[in-house]
């Protein structure tokens, strides 16, 4: 199972006490899933072999934007440098925006702020192969009437994701080490909250598979996406 976080983007120790904190955690591995505002200062593969983890860290990036206009020139910038591409939801049009874009991987925490999402979106993001996030940040890290709306969200947005067979991810959305949480311990939460063991697992491994696919479609052996390169082909 995988998790994807945000670190520190100044300070590569802070990445080093997450992929500790992961490992021990249990996790398979780690998506960087940092805004696009706050991208990487150091070099990624430098600092990961430094560390001698044994964790499948994954480059990331979480398109932060104003507007779909906005979003769509970064999605055109970042699409071709990381492997998971996320676009930071919680508002009507981007959340619709990045439904319909079959250039995004994952809608990040669709339901936050002013957001949310209905079956038009669900349908879209079925369609296009956008993985809608089950974000329990909120349920995390919040109290009272806040934590109560973000359970009743994220509820609905597991019925419709399940209704419509829609590709989804599960995380803690962690901005630091401390707010790991380990799976079996998302697993417990997602039981409290009425969800099935077998669904919270399954949104954790979806990382995992999201990954591995999006490295076989950018590696050599693919023409482009869905064209793969046989043995009369070579290179141009």
């Amino acid at each position: 199972m995988y998790e994807a976080v945000h670190v520190d983007p100044a300070d590569p120790q802070d990445l080093e006490r997450v992929l500790e904190t992961a490992e021990r955690y249990g996790f398979e591995g780690i998506v960087i899933r940092n805004h696009s505002d706050s991208r990487l200062e150091y070099d990624l593969e430098s600092t990961i072999e430094a560390t001698e983890t044994t964790l499948d860290v994954v480059d990331g990036l979480e398109v932060r934007a104003d507007d779909p206009h906005q979003a769509s020139g970064s999605i055109g910038n970042f699409r071709p440098t990381y492997t998971i591409l996320g676009v930071d939801g919680g508002s009507s049009a981007l959340n619709r925006f990045a439904a319909d874009n079959d250039k995004i991987d994952v809608l990040a925490h669709p339901m936050d702020g002013s957001g949310d999402v209905n079956h038009v979106i669900v349908k879209a993001a079925a369609e296009n192969g956008v993985r809608l996030e089950c974000s329990f940040a909120p349920v995390l890290r919040s109290t009272g009437g806040r934590r109560v709306r973000a359970i009743q969200s994220l509820r609905k947005l597991r019925e419709l994701v399940t209704y419509y067979d829609a590709p989804y991810v599960v995380s803690a959305d962690p901005t630091s080490a401390l707010e790991l949480r380990a799976p079996r311990e998302l697993r417990a939460l997602g039981v409290e909250l009425g969800f099935e063991a077998a669904w919270i697992e399954g949104g954790l491994e979806e990382w995992g598979r999201l990954a591995t696919r999006n490295r076989r479609i950018q590696s050599d052996s693919f023409i482009e996406p869905g064209v793969k390169r046989g043995q009369y082909e070579t290179k141009r």
